[in-house]
């Protein structure tokens, strides 16, 4: 299934958008009146040219301290290469001020993983004079360190990590320097499941990698390392979980499959056996217990023996 990559962004940056700003345009926030904060619904332009349709990611209104009139902050995740992006802006610019006929500030997040030089102005010019020049705000994520952001206590901050410049041989480290930034945080679970999500769907460790991160934390000596331990444990319990679900719902799918030829009733009980021995041999083969698989798939510990003794285990 394809990664929406915008609705990821824009609930971040929506859950922690003063953050977002506090962390990457510190000047711009200190000017912002957060008591008047509200976001607006999104907006849907056509380009009739091209005949496709663009939808604007987030739209805040807020104000300046000290004024009482309304701005608008408009924050765009781009998360591909497309020379057009500038023009885009203004386009997003020119239809939001036809709308609301008021101050706006452009921002744009680079979300790409390609290293280039991402223009942040869009300008109509001729050699008599200039016409037009727009400039937006750039966040340009693959080209900040994450080592360079790992002593923020900011939630924006922890989440964005896996999406920096780092190498393959630091997703360890990085992921053990993101829950020690989780720790710190001291979030409340809704909001420590949307960074943890956020970051697992850019940084994904292999078996092994996991094994070593969780060896490396409990050989910390340092005051996090018990409650990132639950953190890695509660997260893969959640996981399992959800295997487990996924697991009982494939064969409930295979089970009506089967049942259009040989009966409802018989195919999905079938189904829903081959389902489950698959997600039993899946977390024997990770080296589970028997007595922690039996409590997850809430069977009898007998049973489980005898369903992997029948699979060759």
């Amino acid at each position: 299934m394809a990664i929406d990559h915008d609705r990821l962004f824009k609930e971040l940056i929506q859950t922690f958008f003063e953050e977002f700003l506090l962390l990457f345009f510190p000047d711009m926030h200190e000017h912002i009146d957060f008591s008047h904060l509200s976001f607006l619904s999104e907006e849907l332009f056509t380009d009739v040219t091209a005949g496709e349709k663009y939808r604007v990611d987030l739209l805040v209104e807020t104000k300046l301290k000290g004024e009482d009139g309304l701005i608008i902050v408009h924050v765009e995740n781009q998360s591909y290469v497309q020379p057009s992006f500038p023009e885009r802006m203004f386009i997003y610019f020119s239809r939001l001020f036809e709308k609301y006929r008021t101050r706006i500030v452009p921002i744009a997040v680079f979300s790409h993983d390609t290293l280039r030089e991402e223009p942040s102005v869009f300008s109509i010019e001729f050699p008599f004079g200039d016409v037009l020049q727009l400039r937006f705000f750039p966040v340009e994520l693959r080209k900040k360190h994450w080592r360079d952001y790992i002593r923020h206590d900011n939630p924006i901050a922890a989440a964005l990590l896996g999406k920096m410049g780092y190498t393959e041989s630091e997703k360890i480290e990085l992921k053990k320097e993101f829950l020690r930034m989780l720790v710190r945080l001291e979030l409340d679970e809704a909001r420590q499941r949307l960074l943890l999500g956020f970051f697992e769907t850019y940084v994904k460790l292999s078996e092994e990698e996991e094994q070593q991160l969780q060896r490396e934390v409990k050989e910390m000596e340092t005051t996090e390392k018990e409650k990132m331990l639950e953190l890695i444990i509660s997260y893969e319990q959640r996981g399992r979980k959800q295997g487990l679900e996924e697991g009982i719902k494939r064969g409930i799918e295979q089970g009506i499959k089967q049942g259009m030829k040989q009966g409802m009733k018989q195919g999905m009980k079938q189904g829903m056996k081959q389902g489950m021995k698959q997600l039993i041999r899946n977390m024997a083969r990770k080296g589970m217990k028997v007595e922690d698989i039996a409590r997850l798939v809430d069977l009898p510990e007998q049973d489980v023996r005898e369903l992997l003794e029948e699979q060759g285990n």
